[in-house]
């Protein structure tokens, strides 16, 4: 059984946006090690000569890095006020 929360999701739940944002990185390094681990196993297979496949590695890899800072450091999960209309 999947883990219920406890109370209506919303984005002002500062605990409900700590939670989306590690679960979309959680996606965003499935979506990394499935796309580049099957580039790499294509490139070694075929014997292709992708020159732009490093790079494109290396760049997405700090992508996802910044990602990881941004959601452990920077991030913040405090209560947001009311929007007043």
């Amino acid at each position: 059984m999947p883990p219920r929360w406890p109370r209506i999701p919303t984005r002002q739940d500062p605990e409900y946006r700590k939670l989306d944002d590690r679960m979309n990185f959680a996606m965003h390094v499935a979506i990394f090690a499935a796309t580049n681990s099957g580039m790499w196993f294509f490139h070694n297979f075929l014997k292709t000569t992708w020159e732009w496949l490093p790079l494109v590695t290396l760049t997405w890899f700090g992508v996802l890095l910044a990602h990881l800072i941004y959601i452990t450091v920077l991030a913040d999960y405090s209560d947001t006020p009311p929007k007043s209309t």
